[in-house]
């Protein structure tokens, strides 16, 4: 079910205060009595609350998270078009802020979901999961809020937003302001530009292997209209069509400034605020959030495990390898699993391979 909130105020990190800024969200199952059955998803980059219907295997009916059994939040993240307050949301009786809109960050949307929590009157979250964006998102609120969840699930994401990521989103935001239509008042502006960005996106997002194998040529003496081109324009329009071009330069500002040690002693401090039990997962092929960075989050949060899923389709395989995401987040859970697991990532790791690690973070 989809509903909404208004809060009363939001103050962002830089200062500027939103008022009355909304937040829209789903909602699956039921809160049972001792309200223990909580499962939080925050999604990734260009989603929305309706988890159901992009993480499909994960959730749903008869998967692991499900109706009968949980009572499932997904919340539309703060910057975003699905429903939450971003750029298209007009400014007090004015007219949407667009490329105005401020700055945005992973804590000022974790602190959306803290608020979102209290006004839902909920005590604890039983498992809360992010993965990409969303995994930023859930670290801070983590961070933020000591007591929010017993289990955490971080797959493919990191502390800070690395410099090859950072590259990435700024050629994406080129791209969109190279479009004559963003910046000029128009509410569907920008929307060439985004199929250029998706476009660079996907190139991110997945593998030299994945292409390969799915986007080759089938003739052999073709010279032009090739598979893998028309596979960029297709994923670029689809997008412009169920997304906005603000929203989506909002975003990325949102995931370049991640950063956990900001306005805190270090990365290591402040993952050791994380109380929860914490599973850590990486994807093999990952070239946008490489596993390292997941390594580096699995060694520096106490109780915390780390896993790796194979895949051929790089950072897009959370959303792909769902049966193994399934299998590894099941075993997690499973009462037994602290006796059980086997060897696991979890080694000291000497001084200058860790200094290799946050120099990659």
């Amino acid at each position: 079910m989809y509903s909404e909130i208004k809060l009363a105020s939001l103050r962002l990190e830089s200062g500027e205060i939103l008022n009355e800024p909304t937040i829209g969200f789903h909602t699956y199952g039921k809160l049972n009595a001792r309200k223990s059955n909580v499962i939080w998803v925050c999604h990734g980059l260009t989603a929305n609350s309706d988890v159901l219907d992009w993480w499909e295997g994960l959730f749903g009916n008869n998967a692991l998270f499900n109706e009968d059994e949980h009572f499932i939040v997904c919340a539309n993240a703060l910057g975003s078009c699905y429903g939450t307050t971003g750029p298209i949301t007009p400014k007090e009786g004015e007219t949407a802020q667009l490329d105005r809109f401020p700055l945005v960050t992973t804590r000022d949307q974790a602190m959306a979901h803290q608020a979102l929590f209290e006004a839902l009157e909920l005590e604890q979250i039983h498992v809360l999961i992010g993965a990409s964006l969303g995994g930023q998102q859930a670290l801070e609120w983590s961070i933020l809020n000591e007591q929010v969840t017993r289990n955490l699930f971080l797959v493919a994401t990191n502390a800070r937003h690395s410099a090859y990521g950072i590259a990435f989103n700024e050629s994406q935001r080129l791209a969109i302001k190279t479009d004559p239509t963003y910046g000029n008042g128009q509410l569907d502006g920008g929307k060439e530009g985004l199929i250029a960005a998706r476009s660079i996106a996907m190139l991110s997002y997945r593998t030299y292997e994945g292409y390969v194998k799915t986007q080759t040529e089938k003739e052999n003496d073709r010279s032009s209209e090739f598979r893998a081109s028309s596979y960029q324009q297709y994923q670029g329009e689809k997008l412009a069509n169920r997304f906005d071009a603000y929203a989506y330069v909002a975003l990325t500002h949102a995931m370049d400034s991640h950063n956990v040690a900001r306005g805190r002693d270090s990365i290591s401090q402040a993952l050791h605020k994380v109380k929860a039990n914490t599973l850590v997962v990486g994807v093999s092929t990952d070239q946008l959030f490489p596993t390292s960075e997941q390594k580096f989050l699995a060694t520096h949060i106490p109780n915390a495990d780390y896993v790796e899923i194979n895949s051929e389709f790089g950072h897009d395989g959370f959303l792909i390898e769902t049966d193994q995401l399934k299998a590894v987040m099941r075993d997690f859970l499973n009462e037994n699993y602290r006796q059980i697991r086997p060897t696991v990532f979890k080694t000291t790791i000497k001084k200058n391979q860790l200094m290799n690690l946050v120099a990659t973070i």
